[in-house]
């Protein structure tokens, strides 16, 4: 069971219109799907989110990453992890483009296990349950006052049975983005879990107005509020300063980096991002600490990844879905996509990630 190939196809499909959250305009979904041969079994998965050096994590794959894992045994995914890791020691590059690399091959290898061993990953993994709640995302800025289209939004996730939505945030003052909130949980009814999104778009102070202004309206969390260059220390004095748990991890690369979040107490969920940060490996060892902190976890975005794994530990919170609007390659690539209903998705039933990928449309996003 060794090692004999590895392919790395870059996908690209263009959104019907660019998205605008605080700090990122999104105009494509971009991704990597990674193939890893052995014993005659096949491994796949897509795992990268980054319209932006896309074709670096390619390179990346088919010269630096593939060379130390031929003849490699599939069944050693840590083995495979650890020498994958060299990749991101070169001071003169972006490393994240290496940790990105790392994951769509860690994701495949993932897959292989599962489809060695015939069972779903969550299963291999020890799993905690077989479903796990759904989540979307939602509430871009739209225009100038977008408050009505954003309670209609609300309004129709809820009624297609998802368990919340994360709205995007921090792009107008904190009073105007607590009016978009309060119309969100007006047309959403109670229990729908509203998690607004800033991006790292406010200050200390900003954040802390719009807490104050939405505490009332049973919000399920409040993710990355403050901006980068300090955002430990500043969302650690936040969480003391009000009641709204508060949500963070995306933008770490690594395990390290989440220790000192969980460690400074400056969160209550973790959505760390397996795409983002070297793959499930070192998410499921996000997971481990998290629970240690008592801090409930999810993966940030690719539901194809974060449902099993949301699945598999006992601190999983949810898995997030985005509408076709901001995934439409999700939605046309993945053949067998999970229903929701009620708040939950099911997990499939087949091997490794459960995934039937469409091929007519795998060819035609190939780029």
């Amino acid at each position: 069971m060794r090692i004999e190939r590895i392919e790395a196809v870059p996908l690209r499909m263009p959104l019907a219109r660019p998205l605008k959250a605080a700090t990122a305009l999104i105009t494509h979904r971009c991704t990597v799907l990674v193939r890893v041969y052995a014993g005659g079994v096949v491994g796949e998965c897509f795992a990268n989110n980054e319209e932006m050096g896309q074709r670096e994590i390619v390179r990346l794959i088919e010269q630096e990453i593939t060379p130390r894992l031929l003849g490699r045994s599939a069944w050693l995914v840590e083995d495979c992890w650890q020498a994958m890791h060299p990749t991101t020691q070169d001071i003169l590059r972006d490393r994240r483009m290496a940790l990105r690399a790392m994951a769509c091959v860690d994701a495949a290898l993932w897959d292989w296990v599962g489809k060695a061993l015939g069972q779903p990953l969550h299963r291999v993994w020890g799993g905690a349950r077989e479903s796990v709640p759904v989540v979307s995302m939602g509430g871009y800025y739209r225009a100038e006052n977008d408050t009505a289209e954003l309670a209609k939004e609300m309004a129709a996730l809820a009624e297609q049975g998802f368990a919340g939505c994360k709205v995007k945030v921090g792009g107008l003052t904190p009073e105007a983005d607590a009016a978009r909130l309060r119309a969100a949980r007006d047309a959403a009814g109670p229990g729908f879990r509203l998690m607004p999104d800033p991006n790292q778009g406010w200050t200390y102070a900003q954040a802390l107005r719009f807490a104050r202004l939405v505490e009332e309206l049973d919000i399920f969390w409040l993710e990355e509020p403050c901006r980068w260059h300090n955002d430990k220390q500043e969302l650690a004095r936040l969480r003391q300063t009000m009641p709204i748990p508060i949500c963070a991890g995306q933008s770490e690369i690594s395990k390290e980096g989440c220790r000192d979040l969980l460690a400074s107490g400056a969160i209550e969920y973790c959505n760390y991002d397996p795409a983002w940060g070297g793959g499930p490996t070192e998410w499921r060892k996000v997971a481990v600490l998290a629970e240690a902190f008592g801090v409930g976890v999810c993966s940030h975005l690719e539901p194809q990844i974060g449902a099993m794994l949301a699945a598999a530990v006992p601190n999983g919170v949810h898995v997030e879905v985005m509408q076709p609007s901001r995934d439409p390659l999700y939605h046309a690539l993945v053949a067998n996509k999970p229903a929701v209903k009620d708040g939950a998705m099911t997990l499939p039933e087949l091997p490794g990630w459960g995934l039937v990928l469409d091929e007519t449309v795998l060819r035609s996003l190939a780029c």
